[in-house]
């Protein structure tokens, strides 16, 4: 079964194709389809991976599969949350998000609640009219350390600590990532409810 990602981030490629590889389902990035991205204008994350896969589809005439994810940190009300890709602005930089968030937090002060959850949204819709795209969510908490640590994975990975393995989301290894991450529990949920559907 061929099935469009929306999206071009090559990581993001790796990890969902790691986990969707073993059910022969091929996954094509939509940039290979010469899909343009798409603006993601909404202030939740369902609402951008539902624009994200219909568009692919839409386009495409291949089911498609979306993820919006993003990290949101309690002491600023669940921000960057949706912007967390362009929390710096563009063009996008981890590096130059990663700083923004650290400057933001030693601002608000010593004892700011350094605690944070990823999320993760993806939507799979069969086609871009789909009356009942399959929407699957994941979480993970952890907290924000002063410093970055570790070198694997990508976005705020290196700042996002996990208090009972005393790493990192960066000092994991993928195969420990995909089990743990928000999108791996998505993407777990997701494939409980696709072969449901099967």
């Amino acid at each position: 079964m061929k099935l469009v990602l929306a999206s071009n981030n090559a990581k993001k490629l790796k990890e969902l194709g790691e986990i969707l590889t073993p059910l022969g389902w091929e996954l094509i990035p939509q940039g290979q389809l010469g899909v343009p991205e798409t603006e993601e204008p909404h202030c939740t994350f369902v609402e951008n991976a539902l624009e994200k896969a219909r568009h692919a589809s839409r386009l495409t005439g291949l089911p498609a599969l979306a993820d919006d994810s993003g990290l949101c940190v309690d002491a600023f009300g669940g921000d960057p949350g949706v912007q967390s890709a362009r929390y710096a602005g563009e063009p996008r930089s981890d590096a130059r998000n990663n700083e923004k968030l650290l400057a933001e937090l030693s601002r608000l002060g010593e004892r700011t609640d350094r605690n944070a959850r990823f999320v993760s949204v993806i939507v799979f819709v069969r086609h871009a009219d789909d009356p009942q795209p399959i929407i699957a969510e994941g979480e993970w908490h952890g907290e924000i350390l002063a410093a970055e640590r570790g070198t694997a994975g990508f976005g705020y990975d290196p700042l996002f600590y996990i208090r009972e393995l005393d790493q990192t989301a960066a000092q994991l290894d993928a195969a420990e990532k995909n089990l743990r991450s928000h999108r791996g529990q998505a993407l777990a949920q997701l494939l409980e409810r696709l072969q449901a559907h099967h």
